[in-house]
């Protein structure tokens, strides 16, 4: 099961995706999917229509779908102009229309996810219709994730509103089910935390005997994460979720070990934004275990034009310790 929301989480999908076609393992995957954008074609949509934001769950429909040729490219097809149409994805419009046909967002996830042959189960985190709402350091509020990111302001810590929004029974069943619970990689307070804010879902994954491991970020996010080291990030999720639940929240770091160089991270730095500190000791000190390796590998060995986890290696990654997490369910109830 993997939790979390944007790009990050559509990476680690398309990543795991190979390991269910070549039929390793059997190999199920879940994904639960943060629904607190407002921002673009998906706030758009969810002014207008009252829907829940359809853009982060589109983006794994088209990781796991099992047909990436021209219907997952039909799905990203975007609208260049056009009144009323300009910016929208078509994946968006097909995803609002089949809520208002069928009157429940889970259940256009559902049948959408069987038009593109998704290989994989996709769950919002919750139904309601919530929105993110940051506490900052100067003790102002802001409201909105859109609003949020672009926040100059240290975070305190996010809340939603209405506050101990409800999960889908489905989400629950999955996290008791799973092998693996992975988090991220992803934005941390916009797409990975409020997951952990929807009420049950920590202490069903605290509960579940699955591993449990974050794949921390490459790059801190200015106004979001300035400074932050992986320790960081891991603090603040645990905050978040609650000292109730801390302690076996998670287990496992998954952390990159290849210097990030050259003129990408020039293009990076002009907007105020640097590599994540991997201080391997501080998340040791925490009781993690810390697996390192290169999670920027390309073919030709060449940086793509954004920083990104490499799909491949960090869906390796997640099948690895989803075999591990199987084999010690299956230890443990023998």
């Amino acid at each position: 099961m993997s939790i979390g929301g944007g790009n990050g989480l559509s990476t680690l999908l398309r990543g795991l995706k190979r390991y269910v076609r070549a039929g390793e393992g059997a190999l199920e995957i879940t994904a639960i999917v943060t629904v607190t954008d407002d921002g673009g074609s998906s706030g758009r949509l969810r002014r207008e229509f009252d829907v829940l934001p359809p853009g982060d769950i589109r983006n794994c429909m088209v990781a796991l779908s099992g047909d990436e040729s021209l219907l997952s490219r039909l799905f990203e097809y975007r609208f260049s102009n056009g009144r009323g149409l300009k910016g929208h994805s078509f994946g968006n419009l097909f995803l609002t229309a089949m809520t208002r046909l069928t009157g429940d967002f889970s259940h256009a996830v559902r049948f959408s996810s069987e038009v593109l042959a998704v290989l994989g189960r996709i769950y919002p985190s919750t139904a309601a219709n919530v929105v993110l709402e940051a506490t900052l350091a100067d003790g102002s509020k802001v409201e909105g994730e859109t609003r949020i990111s672009r926040s100059k302001s240290p975070i305190e810590r996010i809340e939603l509103r209405p506050r101990r929004p409800k999960p889908l029974a489905e989400t629950i069943e999955a996290i008791a089910r799973a092998d693996l619970i992975t988090f991220g990689p992803g934005s941390l307070y916009t797409s990975v935390i409020p997951n952990l804010l929807v009420e049950g879902i920590p202490r069903a994954i605290s509960a579940s005997p699955a591993l449990k491991a974050y794949f921390v970020n490459l790059m801190c996010q200015p106004g979001e994460t300035d400074q932050f080291r992986a320790s960081d990030h891991v603090a603040a999720i645990l905050r978040h979720a609650g000292r109730a639940y801390s302690r076996s929240l998670l287990d496992i770091c998954v952390v990159n070990t290849r210097p990030i160089r050259g003129k990408v991270l020039e293009r990076y730095r002009a907007r105020a934004a640097k590599p994540v500190e991997m201080d391997i000791p501080n998340l040791e000190r925490m009781g993690l275990r810390v697996i390192t390796t290169d999670l920027l590998r390309m073919s030709g060995d060449r940086m793509p034009g954004k920083i990104r986890h490499e799909p491949g290696v960090t869906g390796a990654v997640a099948f690895e310790l989803a075999q591990e997490g199987r084999n010690l369910k299956l230890r443990l109830t023998s």
